[in-house]
C-alpha cells in the first residue's frame, strides 16, 4: 500500500479505478480524478498548497510533484508525467506530456497536448503553447506536436495500470 499521509487536516483523495504503487508517497491536500496511476517511488507532496489532478493522469516512477505557498499544482485530464520528472507549482493542461527527467518550474503553464522533452527545464513563468514541443535547458520551442502525440502515452498507461489489478482493490476507501 502506498504511503498516504494527512497534513494539517488534509489527506489525499482519489477517484475510482486508481492505482497507487506500494512505495508511492501521497501527502496532504491532493485530489485525483478517476483512472489515475501513481507509480513506484513517485512523491506527491501537498503540505502548503494543493495538488489537483484530473482523470487518467499517470505519474511515473520516481517523479516528484510539489507545490509552494500560493502556488498549487493543477494537472488536467490525460496528462503523462515521465520517470524522474519534477513538476513544481505549475499548470499542465489536458493531454500534455512531461518527458523523463524534465522539470517544470513555478508558475509555468504547459499547454494542451504539448510535449516537454526528456531532460528539458521549463523555467518559472514560461508559457508552452498548445501542441508545441519544447526541449533544452532552458526549454525552447522546437516544433509543433502532432495532435495525438502526447495522448498515446496517457492511453498506454491506462492499459498498463490494469495489469496491476486496479479496480480499487489495492486502495482503501477514500477518506
Amino acid at each position: 500500500m502506498a504511503l498516504l499521509k494527512e497534513v494539517n487536516g488534509k489527506a489525499p483523495k482519489w477517484g475510482d479505478n486508481c492505482y497507487l504503487a506500494e512505495n508511492a508517497a501521497l501527502v496532504g491536500d491532493i485530489t485525483m480524478g478517476d483512472d489515475c496511476s501513481v507509480w513506484f517511488g513517485a512523491v506527491l507532496r501537498a503540505d502548503v498548497d494543493a495538488i489537483r489532478m484530473g482523470c487518467r493522469v499517470n505519474v511515473q516512477d520516481c517523479a516528484c510533484i510539489h507545490q509552494t505557498r500560493g502556488g498549487a499544482v493543477v494537472i488536467e485530464d490525460d496528462v503523462s508525467i515521465g520517470h524522474g520528472a519534477v513538476v513544481h507549482a505549475c499548470c499542465l493542461r489536458k493531454g500534455a506530456l512531461i518527458g523523463m527527467n524534465a522539470t517544470v518550474l513555478d508558475g509555468a503553464e504547459v499547454g494542451e497536448g504539448a510535449v516537454v522533452a526528456a531532460g528539458a527545464v521549463v523555467l518559472a513563468g514560461t508559457r508552452v503553447g498548445p501542441y508545441e514541443i519544447w526541449a533544452g535547458i532552458p526549454a525552447r520551442l522546437v516544433k509543433k506536436a502532432d495532435r495525438e502525440q502526447a495522448l498515446t502515452f496517457s492511453r498506454h498507461y491506462m492499459e498498463i495500470k490494469e495489469w496491476y489489478g486496479t479496480g480499487g482493490r489495492n486502495l482503501p476507501p477514500c477518506p
